[in-house]
């Protein structure tokens, strides 16, 4: 995923007294989590358990995939206050029938800096969208650095949500999120919306607990919970594992599923369960986090590299 034409624009920018930088920013990985227990309250039976699912099962009916992509790179410096250009972009494909289909795209390029250091380029960011940070403290470029990644986050997630209620104006199918459902209370509250979360910084249980989730065989499901996370926008939720983790890692295949409350009956999840193992992206697919993917995740991403690359 490149953006274009920096080049020319750091010339514009050195013109101008800046420093030109040809770093990638810390912000080009993605959000970035607070490791952290934060115990869930259990909805189904009084303790936590295994449930297995028996074989997967395909979704007959429309699914539609939600993915958002970031990728940015320092561009310059205005003094010690870093300048960084940013490319964010979210899409939904959708599958009818058997074929995937890319039915919403947007994209927006960026340029994040403290309000000083976007004075200081001057008209050489004209055309360009620009995002202020925080200025409340004299420079410190891994301080300001890490202003970018919390501000791309944001901004990204915001993109995902504009995405999501584009798509949902056009369809009530069924739309699955890579990541938790938490950006929006209007996610939380969807009976058709499904978030599917790699990340597991913030764990639900601890001590023998923790153990048990950590250490689901292929194929089966956690107990129900809500997480203690979700005050604003409540969730309930459940582990899945995908593929065997056994030699590998703890996390290997093992994603957290949420869905609103009134689809998080044990039933609902069994069944979710089993038409989400039908979707895992195949050992082949050439990515290190494919054991955690989805095929229809998956391909908005590339869709949206593939797009980003040829702009």
């Amino acid at each position: 995923m490149a953006l274009p034409n920096l080049a020319p624009l750091r010339r514009l920018l050195a013109v101008r007294g800046l420093t030109p930088a040809t770093l990638s920013a810390e912000a080009s990985g993605g959000r970035i989590e607070e490791a952290c227990l934060r115990p869930a309250r259990l909805v189904e039976g009084d303790a936590l358990a295994v449930h297995p699912l028996g074989p997967s099962e395909r979704w007959a009916e429309p699914v539609a995939f939600l993915d958002g992509i970031q990728r940015s790179e320092l561009l310059a410096y205005a003094g010690a206050a870093p300048i960084v250009c940013a490319e964010i972009a979210a899409g939904v494909r959708e599958r009818i029938g058997g074929r995937l289909a890319t039915v919403v795209v947007e994209r927006r390029f960026l340029v994040l800096a403290r309000p000083s250091a976007l004075s200081a380029a001057g008209d050489a960011l004209e055309g360009l969208g620009t995002l202020a940070l925080p200025e409340d403290e004299p420079p410190h470029p891994v301080l300001d650095l890490a202003n970018v990644s919390r501000a791309l986050d944001r901004a990204r997630g915001a993109l995902e949500l504009a995405v999501a209620a584009r798509y949902r104006a056009r369809s009530g199918a069924w739309l699955i999120v890579d990541g938790a459902l938490s950006e929006s209370p209007a996610w939380a509250e969807d009976p058709r919306i499904i978030g599917v979360a790699k990340s597991h910084a913030t764990l639900p249980f601890g001590g023998a607990e923790l153990e048990l989730y950590l250490r689901l065989p292929p194929g089966h499901r956690s107990s129900v919970f809500a997480p203690a996370t979700r005050s604003v926008a409540p969730v309930h939720a459940w582990a899945l594992r995908l593929w065997p983790w056994e030699g590998r890692d703890l996390f290997h295949g093992l994603v957290r599923i949420e869905v609103a409350p009134v689809n998080g009956s044990p039933e609902m999840a069994d069944l979710l369960s089993r038409r989400l193992l039908a979707e895992r992206a195949p050992v082949s697919t050439p990515d290190r986090r494919w054991d955690r993917l989805l095929y229809g995740i998956h391909t908005v991403e590339q869709s949206l590299r593939a797009g980003a690359a040829a702009s």
